[in-house]
């Protein structure tokens, strides 16, 4: 069994954010894969389902994004699941919008929902990396990831998520590297750096 999280804040007011880009996967993975129905649990609003034979409970923690690790720690110590058996998908606005990364380990980067998981679990689960563009300065940072996917945004957006939910199979196989060539290959995104872009560099 594995558990993937969908990181995100609870709440109508939050719902359409870039910050909640875990919790649409998360969504899109259930609706895909044709999971069981939603229930609360673990602090989260969680479902169960099988994709190509091994179990996965999804979960939506409902602590907040930098609570998140609370929830996920919770549900890994009930089932006795390894870090390296959790697969997190959250924002990245160090990552050009659409483009996608799996990454095992390292720092949180500024992300909270990340730092939050770090210091329940270890560094050592996997992350889903959702690249939503960087606004350019340190200060825009938080209305940007708490503000809406703009109109012309939705067509990377959607491909992404889809992709994310069709390719699923290689990350639960653990192969995070044919996964991520597969997310891209299915959602092809520019490359460049966010936030150069952002600065008109």
């Amino acid at each position: 069994m594995i558990i993937i999280a969908g990181l995100g804040n609870p709440g109508a007011k939050y719902e359409k954010n870039r910050h909640n880009i875990g919790f649409m996967a998360a969504d899109e993975i259930a609706r895909r894969w044709r999971f069981g129905p939603e229930r609360a649990k673990f602090q989260s609003i969680v479902s169960e389902g099988e994709v190509e034979g091994t179990k996965v409970l999804l979960m939506k923690p409902q602590t907040y994004m930098n609570e998140s690790g609370r929830a996920v720690g919770e549900a890994a110590r009930f089932y006795k699941i390894k870090p390296g058996e959790i697969i997190v998908f959250h924002d990245e606005i160090d990552l050009a919008p659409g483009r996608f990364r799996m990454k095992t380990g390292g720092g949180a980067a500024g992300q909270n929902g990340v730092r939050s998981l770090i210091s329940h679990l270890g560094a050592d689960f996997r992350r889903a990396r959702m690249g939503v563009g960087h606004p350019g300065e340190s200060h825009l940072v938080m209305p940007h990831v708490l503000g809406d996917f703009h109109k012309a945004e939705q067509p990377w957006l959607n491909a992404l998520l889809q992709a994310c939910a069709d390719a699923l199979p290689f990350a639960v196989a653990g192969e995070d590297e044919r996964y991520q060539g597969e997310v891209m290959r299915l959602a092809p995104a520019p490359k460049f750096s966010p936030r150069q872009a952002a600065r008109g560099g």
